[in-house]
């Protein structure tokens, strides 16, 4: 049995297609062994606690700085023992001893069609750029923040009558279906990433990753 640790900050709807994904066997003989939070009211808990998996919130508070957090954030991670480590909203800037720690086994997904809009308020600017589509990308943790290399990316339309909101469900249900896909590739060993490309299947992929539409 794989386990599989989620770090989240927020709502957690990704982490619910994570835990689903277990349950409904598209991520095979895996479970969610804990779900790790760094804020207290982050509705993640609540589906962690209702799906009767461990949860944890760790104050950054109760901490000096990153990395004395970061290494905290490690000794709880590593008690359960991860193959997999999912970042799904988690709203912190990773040390690069946290991200080395887990080189290979730690991924995140991030709502643009990476390079573009790494960092904050994705939907917003892909609107204000006039862009005619837009997505999601899954990719592996690197020190650079949404930097790592892409595996997948699932494209949806931007329309001229959407409001944000639509394009945020929009993508949102994607993110929903790559995310589990891709866990499944790492914990299954067809995906790897190997001198800072993401490889699976034996073959090198794009920059732009595995694409799916």
């Amino acid at each position: 049995m794989h386990n599989i640790v989620v770090l989240i900050s927020g709502n957690g709807s990704n982490l619910q297609a994570i835990i689903d994904g277990c349950t409904n066997g598209i991520i095979k003989n895996s479970r969610v062994a804990a779900v790790i939070s760094n804020k207290a009211d982050a509705y993640g808990l609540k589906r962690a606690q209702l799906a009767k998996i461990d949860s944890l919130y760790i104050a950054a508070t109760d901490y000096e700085n990153r990395q004395d957090y970061d290494q905290a954030l490690i000794e709880k991670i590593d008690a359960y023992q991860p193959d997999v480590i999912i970042l799904a909203g988690f709203m912190r800037i990773l040390s690069a001893k946290f991200v080395n720690h887990y080189q290979g086994r730690m991924l995140n997904i991030h709502p643009s069609l990476l390079p573009k809009y790494s960092g904050l308020n994705t939907h917003q600017r892909a609107m204000d750029a006039g862009d005619k589509e837009h997505g999601t990308s899954v990719h592996f943790v690197t020190e650079e923040l949404d930097g790592g290399p892409v595996i997948l990316q699932a494209k949806v339309p931007i329309f001229a009558t959407d409001s944000v909101d639509e394009v945020i469900e929009r993508v949102q249900q994607q993110e929903h279906n790559i995310y589990p896909l891709v866990t499944q590739w790492l914990l299954s060993q067809r995906l790897s990433m190997q001198n800072g490309h993401a490889v699976l299947d034996g073959n090198k992929l794009p920059p732009q990753g595995y694409a799916a539409q």
